[in-house]
């Protein structure tokens, strides 16, 4: 079984949306697509509370992971 590198795979959780945000506006200044989920919507929590998610292509998943564990470091 091969695993399709377009796939959607969570890099990075979060509490909030505000603490995702950074992130995803770093790893897209990288070139890499990111999007969060767990987010509100209409008002209404999507998912769990404290569970926001980034991301990312499952082929860009490692170097978005290098890249948090490296600014995380910092």
């Amino acid at each position: 079984m091969t695993t399709d590198p377009d796939s959607p795979t969570v890099v990075y959780r979060a509490a909030t949306n505000i603490e995702a945000a950074p992130i995803v506006a770093a790893l897209e200044a990288e070139g890499i697509e990111a999007t969060v989920t767990g987010t509100f919507t209409s008002g209404f929590q999507a998912e769990a509370p404290g569970d926001v998610q980034v991301v990312v292509r499952q082929s860009q998943a490692e170097k978005a992971s290098e890249l948090i564990a490296k600014w995380e470091a910092e």
